[in-house]
């Protein structure tokens, strides 16, 4: 493996997970050369004791306010950065890359972009604890160890997932959420990308088999968009996976698969 000196990797969260959830991913990142970062969304204080005890201050934010926020800490930067998103934070790194503000980005799980149709019963079901009130658009809204388990740690056993729940779960803004359920009719959705954009960086889509949160049949809707673009767009599938894949025991795996990518493809 290439050691990449000062080159900088953004790590951006998805709903109902702190950002210091991505603290493994930094340090394997920093041991393989590069500079790495894991903000959190607008609002989301640092510690996560704090994020749990006032969810108010998450509240009512949509993908616009992230995005906004992420360029905000990208532009100070020396050179562009590479993007590593998990579910809504992987639609996030492909709507910035989508922008020409990144070298390049990985987009884990991610919620779907505009023009993505396939919506499976699992899906719909991982989005109810939001999408089953209307009022939540404005709030802020927790998962119980329950409907992380359904979520998030359906493959993995129900000790780790209540583990992962303890550790790293907070409240997070049901806008977005809300956003990309109705962006197909919404002619200015916030969830569209420019998958036609040829100058962009290099892009990988990475579908977890056995996710209920975003289905394979989900992330592979998501790769077809992008079939207009000559940019690189590849896509990688780790079967037997849920959506916990990136901070469960085998996070590991998937870490040292994006590094690999980030030689092949970048580097």
């Amino acid at each position: 493996m290439q050691m990449n000196i000062d080159i900088p990797v953004i790590f951006i969260h998805g709903m109902w997970l702190h950002a210091s959830s991505w603290e493994p991913w930094m340090r394997r990142f920093k041991k393989a050369g590069y500079v790495p970062m894991a903000p959190g969304w607008p609002g989301e204080p640092e510690d996560i004791n704090n994020a749990r005890r006032c969810p108010a201050l998450v509240a009512n934010k949509g993908i616009e306010d992230i995005a906004a926020h992420f360029r905000k800490i990208m532009a100070p930067l020396g050179s562009k950065p590479i993007l590593i998103g998990h579910s809504f934070g992987g639609l996030l790194a492909q709507k910035l890359l989508g922008e020409g503000l990144a070298r390049a980005a990985i987009a884990i799980d991610p919620a779907q972009i505009k023009g993505v149709l396939p919506l499976p019963f699992s899906q719909l079901r991982a989005g109810l604890p939001a999408l089953g009130n209307p009022f939540n658009k404005s709030r802020s809204v927790a998962l119980t160890a329950k409907q992380f388990r359904f979520g998030f740690g359906n493959a993995i056993t129900e000790d780790e997932s209540n583990e992962l729940f303890e550790k790293w779960a907070i409240p997070s803004p049901a806008r977005g959420l809300f956003e990309v359920a109705f962006a197909n009719f919404n002619p200015r959705a916030a969830s569209a990308v420019n998958t036609r954009n040829e100058s962009r960086g290099p892009l990988l889509l990475i579908s977890g088999g056995a996710d209920n949160t975003v289905p394979d049949v989900t992330t592979r809707a998501t790769y077809r968009q992008y079939r207009k673009s000559a940019a690189v767009t590849d896509m990688q599938r780790f079967d037997d996976r849920g959506h916990s894949l990136v901070i469960d025991h085998g996070w590991e795996a998937v870490a040292r698969d994006c590094l690999r990518w980030l030689d092949d493809a970048v580097l």
